[in-house]
């Protein structure tokens, strides 16, 4: 016989599909991250700079949640809890970014903006298929599959600015996006948060 449990043992098969789901999902958003963020920078554009940001929460998610797959109810509680924290970390980042852009206005690069987010939102849709069986396994993972979520929103928001940009010449439609995400942003972290709050509360 084996050393573990039967409830234990049980668990087993599931936590490795989802320690394998997440080193999958998270080489896809360390990937991201640096390609879109040159991007970003390249094409002036704080959308497409929350996009990148977007990633590389995602990944610190991701590495996190791998920590958390075997862990007891409270411990996947705790790093949702600090998960929800990364994405209002992220959202006030991308806020400041928009006062800044507020008092130093520029035309963003609307084809790069169009291009990376059409990239960005063909990698996203993979780890959303990828994490699609596991959004309902627990508190841990139900929170990594709102970030990937997020992201789809994030990608076709950024394509909706550059076509903006494009047709009024003008930056704003960047600021308008990066405005509507850091919104996205903040609604999903306190999402999380309070999810994890309530997990806390009776978890063992």
């Amino acid at each position: 016989m084996s050393g573990c449990c039967n409830q234990d043992c049980s668990l087993d098969p599931l936590q490795t599909r989802q320690r394998t789901t997440l080193i999958f999902v998270l080489g896809i958003n360390a990937v991201m991250f640096f390609v879109i963020g040159i991007a970003a920078l390249y094409g002036d554009t704080t959308a497409l700079l929350a996009d990148s940001l977007d990633n590389l929460g995602d990944a610190l998610t991701y590495g996190l949640s791998l920590y958390a797959v075997s862990g007891r109810p409270s411990v996947k509680a705790r790093v949702a809890l600090f998960k929800g924290g990364l994405i209002l970390l992220a959202a006030l980042v991308v806020a400041g970014q928009i006062v800044y852009r507020l008092f130093v206005p520029s035309v963003p690069v609307f084809e790069i903006m169009g291009a990376f987010s059409l990239v960005g939102l063909a990698a996203n849709s993979v780890c959303l298929v990828a994490l699609w069986r596991h959004r309902a396994d627990d508190v841990n993972m139900s929170s990594v599959w709102e970030c990937s979520r997020n992201d789809i929103a994030t990608n076709l928001s950024v394509f909706v600015a550059a076509g903006a940009v494009w047709f009024t010449g003008s930056g704003w439609p960047d600021i308008v996006v990066a405005t509507a995400l850091v919104w996205l942003l903040l609604r999903s972290a306190a999402r999380v948060i309070t999810s994890a709050m309530a997990e806390l509360q009776v978890a063992p």
